[in-house]
């Protein structure tokens, strides 16, 4: 929960963050950036206004300058309302509206005086610089910003690589994301009897987060019995059963917007066959070798080609990707599974990364799945797991 006293200096936190950003643009010569990512907004000023709504709504955004006072140009006009008292962020302007939702037939009108106000400030900050990156903006927008002589580089090729190495300010709050999502975890444990929804028990989860200062969660991936099989079938009014399994996948974002994600897999009421002992064995051993291979100075080809060998009846099942990182939500890096490794991403763990390790065993023409994914933070010497939450190891 969110107290009077943080469990750390959000201050420090909040320039260390900017700083990454300001560094990210430095060292690819780029003026400044425009984000409209709500999440990306969120990293670079702390600064958060409808995050939902503001995903699927182009309606406010901030400049970001390589060196200079930040703008963020506010839904709603020019109130500091949401932003007194944070230093990352200089002024606060009224948004110009470029979605059509809001602008409709104004949208080309809008486009050029919303360009013509970003070109005034980048003109004031960042000299005779034309290169700007810009995370996501309506093709109008782009248009405008060319007609104008700017060079557009990809904005979230900036900040995910800008957010991939945490603060140790980061890791506190991330701990602290990830207690109030475990305390959820264990209120779902005590509501999942026969009888109950898989809706009705995915809003367990949702309730602790909530009630324990944390924000929303981006994915409703909680299914149970036959449902679980093949995997990402959301959360639905089925009614689960005693015997079933039940898995589930957190992709919650908490107190201070960090991210909890990780999975586990029950059984509810019963205890497990031989055959959901089995499959759980097989995720529980993804999870427990990949994670071996994590340390600094590890390439994500190396994390690729080292990955747990998939058996044939688990391969066309397998999870999306082995490994990925996260932060304020899930990020870059994502690492594949040999089968779909492609060559051009040949980046390397750092101290400081924080990854989730990935386990499903989703047997072809099975009825049931397991998924399990743990978090882990990249050491100097090697990583430590911050989720806590207790594996079935009496089912090995």
């Amino acid at each position: 929960m969110e107290h009077s006293t943080p469990p750390c200096d959000l201050d420090e936190v909040r320039g260390y963050r900017l700083g990454r950003v300001r560094e990210a643009l430095a060292a690819r010569d780029l003026a400044g950036i425009i984000l409209y990512d709500p999440v990306n907004i969120r990293y670079a000023t702390d600064s958060s206004n409808m995050q939902v709504w503001c995903a699927h709504n182009e309606a406010r955004y901030l400049y970001v300058p390589a060196e200079g006072p930040v703008t963020l140009f506010e839904f709603g006009g020019g109130s500091d309302l949401l932003t007194s008292g944070l230093p990352t962020i200089d002024e606060v302007r009224a948004a110009t509206f470029v979605l059509y939702f809001i602008a409709g037939g104004r949208q080309a009108d809008n486009a050029r005086a919303w360009a013509a106000e970003l070109d005034s400030v980048i003109r004031e900050r960042g000299g005779g610089n034309r290169r700007i990156a810009i995370d996501r903006v309506g093709p109008v927008g782009i248009v405008e910003m060319q007609r104008l002589g700017y060079e557009i580089h990809d904005g979230f090729e900036v900040m995910e690589n800008a957010r991939t190495i945490k603060s140790a300010g980061e890791i506190t709050l991330m701990r602290h994301a990830i207690a109030v999502c475990e305390g959820a975890i264990q209120g779902m444990r005590e509501a999942l009897t026969p009888g109950i929804t898989e809706n009705a028990l995915w809003a367990e989860l949702h309730r602790g987060n909530v009630a324990g200062g944390g924000e929303w969660i981006e994915c409703r991936l909680l299914a149970s019995g036959p449902r679980t099989n093949p995997w990402f079938r959301e959360a639905s009014m089925r009614v689960i059963e005693r015997g079933d399994i039940v898995a589930f996948d957190t992709d919650l974002v908490g107190p201070y917007g960090y991210c909890c994600d990780i999975s586990r897999t029950w059984v509810c009421d019963a205890r497990p066959s031989d055959e959901q002992r089995r499959i759980y064995a097989d995720a529980h051993a993804q999870i427990q070798e990949n994670k071996a291979l994590l340390k600094p100075g590890v390439t994500f080809r190396e994390l690729t080609e080292g990955s747990r060998p998939f058996s044939d009846e688990f391969v066309d099942g397998r999870y999306s990707v082995s490994m990925h990182g996260v932060g304020l939500c899930d990020e870059y890096p994502a690492i594949p599974y040999p089968q779909d490794y492609e060559p051009g991403d040949e980046g390397v763990l750092e101290e400081g990364m924080v990854i989730c390790v990935e386990g499903l065993a989703a047997p072809a023409g099975g009825s049931e799945a397991v998924k399990l994914e743990e978090q882990v933070l990249i050491t100097a010497d090697g990583h430590e797991q911050l989720s806590s939450y207790p594996l079935e190891e009496d089912w090995l």
